[in-house]
């Protein structure tokens, strides 16, 4: 019996260290590896709504958009649960739809999606404004809310699989660069 106390006490105290770690890992902006660590635990936390959130927001501020998908499907008992799942939704959407409108010359101007505060959602929103005479290689887009903030859109053609980068420049200084395909 006390066997099995002291494994049923160390596998609580795991546990509740790898969701404590992972958000301390969110916290210190850590997302990588706050992303990582949530998608090799993710199955024994896949009822946890609180963990799945965490590790949703982790991949998304890591920009690994396409890990978003799980989440969207299991985040579903709760209003706020169900409110994340439909932002990673909108996010993961307008990824996909701007990947094959960059790749295949598809028109998303006539789509009303909803928009978010992520940078996917911006570069979406302002590339779909675009008149079908406008396309070319590269973009540069202003943001509509800080005019010094710009955006860089291009395809990034590869022997594997062409990548859609977004570049953000502040005061003409890149702040980061997100890579997408």
């Amino acid at each position: 019996m006390k066997i099995l106390l002291l494994i049923l006490f160390i596998t609580i105290n795991l546990y509740g260290n790898i969701k404590q770690k992972m958000l301390s890992q969110y916290q210190d902006k850590e997302y990588k590896e706050a992303c990582n660590l949530g998608f090799n635990h993710f199955s024994e936390y896949s009822r946890d709504e609180e963990y799945i959130s965490l590790y949703a927001f982790s991949c998304l501020n890591a920009d690994y958009i396409d890990r978003l998908s799980v989440p969207i499907a299991k985040l579903k008992y709760s209003q706020e649960s169900r409110f994340n799942a439909a932002y990673f939704s909108i996010i993961l959407m307008q990824k996909k739809l701007l990947y094959h409108a960059m790749l295949d010359n598809y028109d998303i101007s006539s789509l009303n999606l909803p928009s978010t505060d992520h940078v996917l959602s911006k570069v979406f929103d302002l590339y779909s404004k675009l008149k079908k005479d406008e396309l070319k290689d590269v973009y540069i887009f202003e943001d509509e809310n800080d005019n010094q903030l710009k955006y860089k859109l291009y395809l990034l053609k590869d022997d594997k699989i062409d990548k859609m980068i977004i570049e953000e420049f502040y005061n003409s200084i890149s702040v980061k660069k997100h890579i997408y395909w």
